[in-house]
């Protein structure tokens, strides 16, 4: 029988790889708290509609990354291949972004595109995306790159990270200045590498973010974007920037950041690094002003953004941030010997999580020898062992002894545990 295996670009998290993706959900979740964000949780299915009228029919991602599929009632469906689309149906469906009331939300979990799997970059990645509606200054704009510059210092990741910054004006500035970088390029369409020249008809702005150096020397001369901004455009950047500066987040400006999704204008940033080869950004977000109105609502304004899981525990790993306590999971390892021992153990154990909440605790299952016990105790990295015998079991009293360091084992009453550990740990 064929062995089964997981579906290329669809990694298992294991055991113990889950310790550090637990710290880094954790150290955002608490952030996003402190800054007053509230989580909501969508579906990982959409509407295929949904992700054609948002992220933009032209686009790769619509045109050549979704999972799209018909379902048994024949309604074309679409694993999520981002998650703003999703948070912004969820807020018109629910009626919280009527009323001019301010939103700020995030969420966390898997999304899906059908790309060429490689280290940083798989087919199914996660994702915690931060939405924010009914804010239409740039000072929201600056406190979500504000926040994430506070991340990137508790994680120490700030050396290693760089922020760049762009408008993209209103739409009426992109449709004037995309007629004229249109008529620049084809001018010289011969010169473009194959994929701009696709796209030059269909998505032109995305010429701006090409790779390929010969397209990036031809756009030297080309029109800038910055030219055709109006004075509302202007004046939310600048206001934005001085925001940035006198909170002392340096960042570089890049004339030619346009993400890669139709619904962005105004603001849009990306938090770059040069640690991780091709796979360079690990954050990135903008304004979307004009969604939810395409989507059906209301006029509304909205700026968000999204940071990449895998990559950014990928930094972490290459920068050696990874925080020392995560490679110690376990403090005490109770081992006991005997039946009336393990009856015991198990009252003794469950007492000193009553006392102990906080105390992560490994009570011995399996029976066994005391050796084939320590040798799993010290193989679960505890810090301690409490050693049960049928003796110590009658007299309430356990054995104590360290394992990550010298120390002779000493015996202790079951009442003086808790405080025990307590100085201990």
């Amino acid at each position: 029988m064929k062995t089964l295996q997981a579906v290329r670009g669809m990694n298992d998290i294991l055991p113990a790889d889950s310790a550090l993706w637990q710290y880094l959900e954790r150290s955002v979740a608490d952030l996003l708290g402190r800054y007053g964000y509230q989580q909501v949780r969508m579906p990982i299915v959409e509407s295929t509609e949904l992700f054609k009228r948002s992220i933009g029919e032209v686009t790769d991602i619509v045109e050549k990354e979704m999972y799209t599929f018909a379902d048994r009632n024949g309604d074309s469906l679409t694993l999520r291949p981002e998650g703003t689309a999703g948070c912004v149906r969820a807020m018109l469906e629910h009626g919280l972004t009527g009323g001019g009331v301010s939103q700020k939300v995030w969420y966390a979990g898997p999304m899906f595109r059908h790309e060429r799997p490689q280290k940083g970059r798989y087919r199914q990645f996660n994702q915690i995306g931060v939405e924010t509606f009914n804010i239409a200054g740039p000072d929201i704009d600056a406190e979500l790159i504000i926040l994430t510059w506070r991340l990137w210092q508790q994680l120490g990741l700030r050396e290693a990270v760089t922020l760049e910054l762009n408008s993209l004006g209103s739409s009426e500035d992109r449709a004037r200045y995309r007629a004229d970088l249109v008529d620049y390029l084809r001018a010289r369409f011969d010169q473009l590498d194959e994929d701009s020249q696709r796209r030059l008809d269909s998505n032109p702005l995305r010429v701006l973010d090409s790779k390929n150096p010969q397209t990036q020397a031809l756009l030297q001369d080309a029109p800038k974007l910055a030219d055709y901004l109006n004075e509302q455009a202007v004046a939310h950047f600048q206001g934005l920037r001085a925001l940035l500066d006198a909170a002392g987040v340096p960042y570089v400006l890049n004339p030619r950041l346009v993400r890669g999704l139709d619904y962005y204008g105004l603001t849009v940033f990306e938090w770059t690094t040069d640690r991780l080869g091709a796979q360079g950004t690990v954050c990135a977000g903008g304004r979307y002003d004009g969604l939810v109105e395409q989507l059906g609502g209301k006029p509304t304004p909205a700026v968000g953004f999204a940071m990449g899981i895998e990559r950014l525990l990928l930094l972490i790993e290459t920068l050696g941030k990874v925080p020392a306590e995560l490679a110690n999971q376990v403090d005490v390892y109770l081992v006991t010997l005997g039946p009336g021992a393990v009856l015991a153990g198990f009252r003794l154990a469950e007492s000193l999580r009553d006392v102990l909440p906080d105390l992560r605790l490994v009570v011995h299952c399996g029976g066994g020898s005391f050796k084939s016990q320590f040798k799993k105790a010290d193989k679960s990295g505890a810090r301690f062992a409490l050693i049960l015998g049928e003796d110590e079991a009658l007299a309430e009293q356990v054995g104590l002894k360290p394992l990550r360091t010298d120390g002779e084992q000493k015996n202790i009453a079951w009442q003086d545990v808790p405080a025990q550990l307590k100085q201990l740990l």
